[in-house]
């Protein structure tokens, strides 16, 4: 039900999109939105970023995996259990670009003699890899619209992610590539039974949101074909706010276009504000040195203590009378 919650909004989004170009609300959809949109992404991005970097983080609390830093003939995992900043930059680098802890998901069944046992998956760390590295290609390949001239590493990737030469306008490599991985991310919450069990409408939402993008984008391209001239004129009048909306652009784009914007709207108020939650995630960015460095939560507020000395001395006759041990007679 969840998931068919979020399919019926994603379609009713792009069915509005598409409706308002097709009635002429071009401007609106192609300039007015897009501009609001932007605006608000930026300003929610900054103020959740500026809250999470205000946050206090009185302890050293990193996620670990392997040997710390100890005896100097016991083998210290410098990546797993960094003990200093440059070993932490270390391990942040391999969680952003390679989704090291995906690495270690594991899946676990019973087998016919009623044994648990626990296999490594990579699946989930494969789909989550295809997805992301395409939609960074394909945000790279967008840039020819935006740019004028085109620089000549985007025109390389394009190149490059269209070597198969599949078609005619070419089919590129990660179009599919980010729809494939975007399938499985979304056929797994819904075949997985204890992944279903825990799926809200706003998990399956970003995921239908970005097929629905994806899956136009394609569309554009290769059935209802777009003007790109003038789509590239409308996205260059608006990145040099002279914005002006050609005639002739297809209400499809329209759609598309909305979808997009939908996505940069939500993304701030979503799980998907892990993009740059990582980089501020203690758990990730911290060394872990609480043994070789003794830590003083700075938050610590002054406080009256009591000591046990204090305490017996004010307690110490009736202490006696009961029959409990105490330092002093």
């Amino acid at each position: 039900m969840n998931a068919l919650i979020a399919l019926g909004l994603v379609a009713g989004l792009f069915v509005l999109g598409m409706v308002g170009g097709w009635i002429g609300l071009t401007w609106m959809l192609g300039v007015v939105l897009p501009y609001v949109v932007a605006a608000w992404f930026l300003v929610a991005l900054a103020s959740r970023v500026l809250g999470w970097a205000k946050s206090p983080v009185p302890f050293r609390i990193p996620t670990t995996c392997g040997q710390q830093r100890s005896l100097p003939w016991i083998r210290h995992q410098k990546l797993e259990n960094p003990s200093g900043g440059l070993g932490a930059v270390g391990r942040m680098v391999l969680e952003v670009v390679f989704f090291r802890s995906l690495l270690r998901n594991t899946r676990s069944e019973m087998t016919e003699d009623k044994r648990l046992v626990y296999t490594t998956d990579l699946s989930l760390w494969a789909g989550a890899m295809a997805m992301h590295g395409a939609l960074l290609v394909i945000l790279i390949r967008h840039l020819r619209l935006a740019t004028e001239p085109v620089p000549a590493f985007v025109t390389f990737v394009g190149k490059v992610d269209g070597f198969m030469e599949v078609g005619l306008p070419v089919l590129f490599v990660t179009s599919v590539l980010f729809l494939v991985g975007l399938t499985y991310l979304l056929l797994r919450r819904l075949w997985n039974p204890q992944v279903r069990y825990i799926s809200l409408v706003g998990d399956y939402f970003p995921l239908l949101l970005m097929l629905g993008i994806g899956a136009s984008g394609l569309w554009m391209r290769h059935v209802t074909k777009v003007d790109v001239a003038g789509v590239k004129e409308l996205v260059l009048g608006m990145v040099h706010f002279s914005p002006t909306v050609p005639a002739g652009i297809h209400p499809i784009f329209f759609g598309h276009l909305f979808l997009v914007c939908v996505l940069l709207a939500y993304l701030p108020l979503s799980k998907l504000l892990h993009m740059a939650g990582v980089f501020l995630s203690p758990t990730r960015n911290l060394a872990n040195n609480s043994r070789a460095v003794r830590h003083v939560n700075p938050w610590d507020h002054p406080v009256t203590v009591h000591t046990y000395a204090e305490y017996e001395e004010e307690f110490r006759e009736k202490m006696i009378a009961a029959g409990l041990p105490v330092e002093k007679e």
